[in-house]
């Protein structure tokens, strides 16, 4: 697709940006958050910024290309188009929060401010003047960047690991509840109403919709056999559910060693205390573990309390941390 009429050049750095993506921009794109994956050791995009490039976005967020006149370091000279050295994804459907973005600069060409004009190209994108940046990793770059701009810590983002290998605890099912796997074609709108009741008030998670839910359904990773949904005996209704994903591997392309993922954990609010939740957890790690996979991973919000715990209580470690930055509005 042609760049939406709206381009700025920060010092080197010329910057475009897009609606979606033509396939040799989106191929570029991977690239450099392949680059940026195996520098870091983190994924620069969080999933949902991957699935949208992939499957054709949402039609309101943008994206941003970050180029220069020179060559990388290590690059041969050429007449063609420079390489891309910067990228970003503006998302702006949330009236409520404000706009949202995540950014990702090639290794060979850090310290070198593409950093910085992605993010003031940003600012001037963002509808009323507020900007919420997202930081994967607590990398000191991301860190100074956010803070030299006066963006402050809004919301931290823990990953949570445990071994597979060691001991699993204990944790039955509560009275009257039964554990089945998902079937594609019939609990897809009895799992959407579930997921909006768990997380009502969830900023990622609340929210979704049949499509949302088709669209993992279509990815390679995606296995019914780890969606596990717990159902009353009495009356077949869900009360909660245990989306399990193997995370890296051959399913998603990736040359490291996979690794299990409590992808969505979800209780339904009248089925709280009871134990489901550890139980849940429980039956989800001996699915992974029966695939072969040594370790576990999660994300969880540093705020909630109660799931911190009931991870930490079975064996979950903190290993990393996303961090979203803040910036107030500047404008009426």
């Amino acid at each position: 697709m042609a760049a939406i009429p709206d381009a700025s050049t920060t010092g080197s750095v010329a910057i475009t940006m897009h609606g979606q993506l033509d396939p040799a921009q989106l191929a570029e794109v991977l690239a450099l958050v392949q680059a940026a994956a195996d520098a870091d050791r983190v994924t620069p995009v969080s999933e949902h910024v991957l699935l949208h490039l992939r499957h054709g976005g949402d039609r309101q967020a943008r994206n941003l290309l970050g180029r220069v006149d020179e060559a990388m370091p290590g690059d041969a000279a050429s007449a063609g188009p420079r390489p891309l050295v910067g990228y970003a994804h503006l998302d702006v459907t949330d009236l409520v929060e404000g706009a949202s973005a995540e950014l990702a600069v090639h290794p060979g060409y850090r310290r070198r401010g593409v950093g910085g004009a992605l993010v003031d190209r940003l600012e001037a994108a963002s509808p009323d003047g507020r900007l919420r940046l997202w930081a994967h990793g607590r990398h000191a770059d991301a860190s100074a960047l956010a803070r030299s701009r006066g963006y402050v810590e809004e919301r931290v983002l823990w990953q949570l690991r445990r071994s597979l290998l060691s001991e699993l605890p204990e944790a039955p099912l509560p009275a009257g509840i039964r554990l089945r796997p998902f079937v594609l074609g019939q609990d897809e709108q009895a799992w959407i109403a579930l997921n909006n009741r768990a997380f009502a008030s969830h900023p990622d998670q609340g929210g979704w919709t049949v499509a949302d839910l088709r669209v993992r359904e279509a990815e390679p990773w995606f296995d019914p056999a780890g969606f596990l949904l717990a159902e009353r005996e009495a009356d077949g209704a869900l009360v909660g559910f245990h989306w399990t994903k193997v995370h890296g591997g051959a399913a998603e392309g990736n040359d490291h060693d996979p690794i299990g993922e409590v992808y969505v954990l979800g209780i339904d609010p009248a089925a709280q205390r009871g134990g489901l939740g550890a139980a849940l957890t429980v039956a989800g790690l001996r699915h992974l573990r029966a695939l072969g996979l040594s370790q576990v991973m999660l994300y969880v919000d540093e705020s909630n309390v109660s799931a911190v715990r009931l991870y930490e209580r079975l064996g979950f470690t903190r290993w990393d941390v996303d961090v979203q930055y803040q910036r107030a509005a500047t404008r009426g």
